[in-house]
């Protein structure tokens, strides 16, 4: 396993100015440390076109706490950042130097460069977004055209969530006209209708969070959770009628959020209007991986971060070196025409499934379905984890049908297809015992009606009542005739069928 740099940055918003420390792959960036203070400095812009004082001295005396904390934790690098509040006050450059006088060395981004973290940012955690990404802090919202890993058009809009108030007080379609004016200034935007609106900020995930919990969503997870447009106009009625009390009792609701959930709601609807998105989608990353994202060469951003990020976080658990992509080269022979959406999944679950001894063997199969279903993956909607989760739970000795869970988040045939992962993943533990040179020598294979296992006379032995139940139990998943083959050849390299 590679050693996991710790890389810092300070993001000095319009509402908040957050400490994060990453960590793990590069491709696949962990948070170590996230630290806010909620400085406000937007607030005074707004009221005065200047930082207010108050705000300013905050601002200072919670980044001098972080630059002792970034210190002592002997950091790689370090990036501070300073966006639209900054940018926009006559007395922006001021505050700039008293940053630098701290040591610091800040940067002031521009509406564009400001974007294009942004629309990084989510290209990162969701290498095939296409649509827009939309990111709103206190002072602006971005918004930035993704396909295909790129960026392409993008613009800083001077509509953050701190000035919706003072547009919503003129009337009650204020708001929309205004949204409407200056997206129409864009006019690249109306290419996109009917794609999908990628959300990113604080103000968008608490939306999510009060959606999710409206419809029992059953995974709190809020990365790439999807919300039709169509329940906007519901969700912005229904955050308006309930109370700051109603609202905490929403799960990992940010009390910092409450105040200004209404203006969020009613900012995401005129927007909706105005983009006419297919359907929304949260996003966890944003400007700061985004930072990060750019610094990557090609070849680190080719990378698939599920896959970069399971094989860092398991790389030193592996029950025997290299088991992981033993058994995955194994299994590919009966499911090596899956298509690569499947294969990149079953992928992580080998590397997974390498772990299961660190867990308790009594909670293994429920352990690995926690692991799959709340680790913390990039690159995976609901959907996906739950697939991961049923092979792992399969694939760890869990018996009987789907955990309920399960089949709320995903089709009964991918589930069905993981599940037979996991019998697989079975049957080659038991064959091989978790070493990857058996598995190597042997092979499994669909073809012709018959699931058939091949070992080499060498290892004939390793036949067993236990494995024959195994491969029983597989192949009357899969509709197929049990056999086990002796043969001199290896089973890798023979002809692949799908399952």
């Amino acid at each position: 396993m590679t050693e996991s740099i710790r890389r810092a940055i300070i993001d000095i918003g319009s509402n908040s100015i957050r400490l994060v420390v990453f960590g793990g792959s590069a491709r696949a960036p962990v948070v170590l440390y996230n630290e806010k203070l909620m400085a406000g400095l937007g607030r005074g812009v707004i009221e005065t076109g200047r930082l207010a004082e108050e705000s300013v001295a905050a601002a200072l005396a919670g980044l001098k706490r972080f630059q002792v904390l970034v210190d002592a934790m002997d950091v790689a690098s370090l990036d501070v950042v300073a966006t639209a509040a900054v940018r926009d006050a006559a007395d922006g450059a001021r505050f700039v130097g008293q940053i630098r006088a701290l040591g610091l060395p800040v940067r002031l981004l521009s509406g564009d460069d400001e974007a294009s973290a942004s629309g990084y940012g989510v290209v990162s955690a969701i290498p095939d977004a296409d649509g827009i990404v939309a990111d709103l802090g206190g002072g602006s919202l971005e918004l930035v055209r993704v396909r295909g890993g790129a960026i392409f058009d993008r613009v800083s809009l001077p509509l953050g969530i701190l000035k919706v108030p003072m547009i919503e007080a003129s009337d009650a379609d204020a708001l929309s006209r205004h949204v409407a004016t200056l997206v129409a200034q864009s006019p690249w935007v109306s290419t996109c209708q009917g794609l999908p609106l990628y959300l990113v900020g604080g103000s968008w995930r608490s939306l999510a969070r009060v959606h999710m919990h409206q419809n029992g969503f059953p995974l709190p997870v809020l990365s790439e959770y999807r919300m039709p447009t169509a329940d906007l106009a519901p969700l912005a009625t229904a955050v308006a009628s309930m109370d700051r009390s109603a609202l905490k009792q929403i799960p990992s609701m940010p009390s910092a959020r409450i105040p200004m959930i209404n203006d969020s709601a009613a900012l995401l609807a005129a927007l909706s209007q105005a983009i006419n998105p297919s359907h929304l989608i949260t996003c966890a990353f944003g400007l700061r991986e985004g930072l990060l994202y750019q610094a990557l060469t090609p070849e680190q951003r080719a990378l698939d971060p599920l896959l970069e990020g399971v094989r860092f976080a398991t790389g030193l658990q592996q029950q025997v070196p290299g088991y992981g992509d033993a058994l995955m080269r194994w299994l590919d022979g009966l499911f090596g025409d899956e298509g690569p959406a499947f294969s990149r999944l079953r992928y992580a679950v080998c590397m997974l499934r390498g772990t299961g001894w660190a867990s308790n063997p009594d909670f293994r199969a429920l352990g690995g379905e926690e692991l799959a279903l709340h680790g913390n993956w990039s690159g995976v909607d609901a959907r996906d984890r739950a697939i991961m989760a049923m092979a792992l739970f399969v694939g760890f000795g869990g018996s009987g049908g789907a955990p309920k869970i399960l089949s709320l988040l995903a089709d009964t045939e991918s589930l069905d297809h993981a599940r037979a992962w996991g019998l697989a993943i079975r049957l080659a533990q038991r064959l091989s015992g978790g070493a990857p040179d058996i598995l190597d020598q042997c092979g499994l294979t669909g073809e012709g009606g018959k699931l058939s296992l091949a070992l080499p006379k060498a290892l004939a032995s390793l036949q067993d009542e236990t494995l024959s139940r195994r491969l029983d139990a597989l192949a009357g998943l899969l509709n197929l005739a049990p056999e086990s083959v002796i043969s001199s050849a290896s089973g890798h390299g023979k002809s692949r069928n799908a399952a």
